[in-house]
């Protein structure tokens, strides 16, 4: 026979989780109508705490107690209910209903193969089956069933036995899950269940006669764990099908339970496996009562992985794998194909074969079953083999791996990945960040981090300056948009990095509430350029409240000269500016803000010649009224570093003229956002560009630091002021996690410079966080 994964659930045929508001009861409504007449049902209570146990236990007969949850399942009446319904402290109460159980070609279709020729067979970790126990002589699972136990309840009321060997709830040691001796040789192929599930977690064929060749994880240990109890009831097993096996959620709660205590004394448990359950679930379960013990294991470093049913639901899963920390699984077919009976949905976190798998039975035979029970084991031995080649990754990041490198399967609304091991394990080390690139000289710093301005208080945004030598410019521009309730009790200062405070807004005028959006311009001349400089927003009248949006500095360019030189009458002058500290090539957005006068402009040619000698025409004769103004050249070929020379060229006898001074300005806009990535989402950052006229250049370098705990779950993308997208990093699962600095170039040159570019970090997998440190453009 084939055994399918269908668990217990709160509520397990409703389509969402119940949300329990203060009115109402935490008693799952059905239980009241089972209960009319005078009759009695198991429930599982779960409460806030511990304190509420003894309390909670009066309302009826104490089934199974636990060792550390705030949990207790009662045999209750109508009475009992209503008890419970009433009492403070109840969380919920739901049925303790029995559920059932929910491979060459499956090992070799996920990487098991390359993995285990790569040397990680998953030695190191242990695997919790929970299911019908398992053979522990079999001769596939190789003597490494390190230990057992068995919770299996007795209750007359269902017709259920236990299958404990000594007939108790709850056996722990040699022999108590072995399901080739005890009770389970009354209930034929019952208790087949676990020993398959085991044998594709972790089998090893390996001089075994007719055996596969392996299960994922052949190197890892077992931790056998009987769940199932006998029933002999067919108003539970249907009609004729007694006896059979079936799990109480309690027991399965009591088998987690000492999974996170094995953990907690030592124990390497990477996985729980729960190829078990039932219900139709299209939202997280957060009643569901396994759910704490769920979480708690998920904290500890144990993933807990379950069959996600083999109902053919388009949109739901069973429970417990509606529990939003547990791994569900559902079941593909050798050509990768969603298999006709798994469960589907956004429930769905991993995909892994299913249909047709070989494993171990009791009785030393093999033979083949499906389900998502089998997809489920692959999972569970999955982690074990990338704990063993990713030690120091928390479970959740081992979780992401299987997510971000897994096959994506075609499913309705997107995809979902199918396990292959292979191209995380086979691979090698995790890739290290590169060596980080040279942040590019900043012309405007930006900083767009949100701050409250809070009534009566100040709020403050940083800006830091690193890399321009001596004191700060006499025309430092300083962009400010805020909004406020009342702006005119709003006060703005700019703080420079010794402390000196520059006012530029003070409080009063005829403003009202609405939004400040002004760029000032200060004499900073005595302040030093580099350091942390701050915009201070000062509430100072009771009443209102505002948000910094952002604020920016222009920094002043150090590449200026201030030498007069005069044009002669007719004849050439020129005047020269050298570059240092710059890396490779000049920028194609390159500005020339040039001070000159003549009697008779229209004389004059101007050329900005670059450190080869190459020239590029400013000013032609005959055109233009003023030699005065900031040009723009595209000097993208030109080496950045060198001496620059303006030359200028009158070419008429009859008037004279003299160059004041100019500077070079390599355009590069800085965004100091400092904001994280979230985990499994995206975050967004915009830099408006003005000033600059024309299309970007053709070597737009994008310069990104962001830092995250798995760099290979990052993706960055750039969106013009068109909303033109350039991709400038992919993920990439084996990057490690880390501080990545790099410079990003694109062509550019069908995107309009100005306007709003806007740099999108999304993180394609859950399992780890990060920053947006910062990012710029430089044309």
């Amino acid at each position: 026979m084939v055994l399918t994964a269908i668990p217990v659930g709160a509520n397990p045929f409703t389509g969402s989780s119940p949300a329990f508001a203060a009115d109402e009861s935490p008693v799952d409504p059905p239980l009241f109508d089972e209960t009319q007449g005078g009759g009695s049902v198991r429930v599982n209570v779960l409460l806030d705490g511990r304190s509420d146990l003894s309390s909670a236990s009066e309302a009826g007969e104490t089934l199974v107690s636990y060792d550390s949850l705030p949990m207790v399942t009662l045999r209750v009446d109508r009475a009992g209910l209503d008890s419970l319904s009433a009492m403070p402290g109840v969380v919920s109460v739901t049925e303790d209903i029995p559920v059932e159980p929910t491979l060459n070609e499956s090992t070799v279709k996920i990487g098991s193969d390359k993995a285990v020729a790569a040397g990680k067979t998953g030695a190191g970790s242990a695997i919790a089956i929970l299911d019908t126990g398992v053979a522990t002589g079999h001769p596939f699972l190789s003597g490494r069933v390190k230990a057992e136990a068995c919770f299996s309840v007795t209750d007359a009321a269902y017709g259920a036995t236990s299958l404990c060997p000594d007939g108790t709830a709850e056996q722990e040691g040699t022999g108590s899950a072995d399901a080739d001796s005890g009770p389970c040789t009354t209930v034929g192929t019952g208790c087949s269940h676990g020993t398959h599930v085991a044998g594709i977690a972790a089998g090893n064929g390996t001089g075994v006669t007719g055996a596969p060749a392996r299960g994922v994880a052949p190197g890892a240990d077992i931790i056998a764990m009987q769940v199932f109890s006998k029933f002999t009831s067919d108003s539970y097993c249907g009609p004729g099908a007694s006896p059979c096996v079936l799990s109480f959620t309690s027991s399965q709660i009591k088998a987690l339970e000492k999974v996170s205590a094995m953990k907690k004394a030592g124990t390497n448990i990477i996985a729980a496996n729960m190829s078990l359950g039932g219900g139709r679930w299209t939202a997280a379960c957060a009643a569901d009562p396994r759910k704490p013990i769920i979480d708690t294991l998920f904290a500890e470093g144990v993933a807990t992985v379950v069959a996600a049913g083999n109902n053919g639901f388009s949109n739901a899963v069973n429970a417990p794998g509606c529990v939003p920390s547990a791994l569900t699984v559902g079941s593909t077919t050798d050509d990768d194909q969603f298999s006709t009976f798994s469960n589907r949905g956004p429930l769905l976190d991993l995909l892994a074969p299913g249909t047709n798998i070989t494993s171990a039975l009791p009785g030393g035979a093999f033979g083949t079953k499906s389900g998502t029970s089998m997809a489920a084991p692959h999972v569970a031995g999955a982690l074990a083999v990338l704990r063993q080649a990713y030690p120091a990754k928390s479970v959740a990041e081992l979780e992401a791996l299987l997510k971000s490198t897994g096959k994506p399967i075609a499913a309705e609304g997107g995809t979902i990945p199918r396990i292959d091991i292979s191209t995380v394990v086979g691979a090698g080390d995790p890739i290290p960040a590169p060596a980080p690139d040279p942040k590019p000289r900043s012309s405007r710093i930006l900083n767009d981090t949100n701050f409250t301005i809070p009534d009566l208080a100040v709020a403050q945004s940083p800006i830091t300056i690193t890399d321009v030598p001596g004191q700060a410019s006499k025309t430092m521009q300083v962009q400010v948009k805020l909004t406020h309730d009342w702006l005119p009790e709003v006060k703005v200062d700019l703080i420079d990095p010794a402390g000196k405070a520059y006012p530029l807004k003070a409080t009063g005028g005829a403003q009202t509430g609405g939004t400040l959006d002004t760029t000032y311009t200060v004499d900073a001349s005595t302040s030093p350029a580099n350091g942390t400089w701050k915009l201070r927003v000062e509430d100072r009248s009771a009443g209102g409240t505002g948000t910094l949006d952002r604020w920016s500095l222009t920094v002043p360019t150090p590449f200026v000269s201030t030498a007069v030189t005069a044009i002669p009458d007719p004849g050439t002058a020129t005047s020269e500016i050298t570059v240092s500290g710059l890396a490779g090539k000049a920028t194609g957005g390159l500005q020339v803000d040039l001070d000159a006068t003549h009697m008779y402009p229209a004389e004059v040619k101007i050329d900005l010649i670059d450190p080869d000698g190459k020239a590029y025409p400013l000013k032609p004769v005959a055109i233009g009224s003023t030699i005065m103004k900031t040009y723009t050249v595209d000097a993208a070929s030109s080496p950045a570093n060198g001496t620059w020379k303006i030359r200028a060229e009158d070419v008429s006898a009859g008037a004279t003229g003299k160059i004041n001074g100019w500077s070079l300005t390599f355009p590069s806009l800085e965004n100091q956002v400092n904001q994280a990535v979230p985990d499994a989402a995206d975050f967004s950052s915009a830099t408006t560009v003005s000033g600059i006229s024309g299309n970007a250049p053709k070597d737009l370098k994008v310069f990104v630091d962001v830092t995250h705990d798995w760099l290979g779950d990052v993706a960055l993308e750039l969106k013009d002021p068109n909303g033109k997208i350039y991709l400038l990093k992919e993920s990439a699962p084996l990057e490690a996690g880390g501080n990545l600095k790099k410079i990003y170039t694109v062509d550019g040159s069908t995107s309009p410079a100005a306007g709003t570019w806007t740099l999108r970090a999304y993180d394609v997998s859950a399992g780890g966080t990060g920053t947006l440190n910062g990012w710029s453009l430089t044309f």
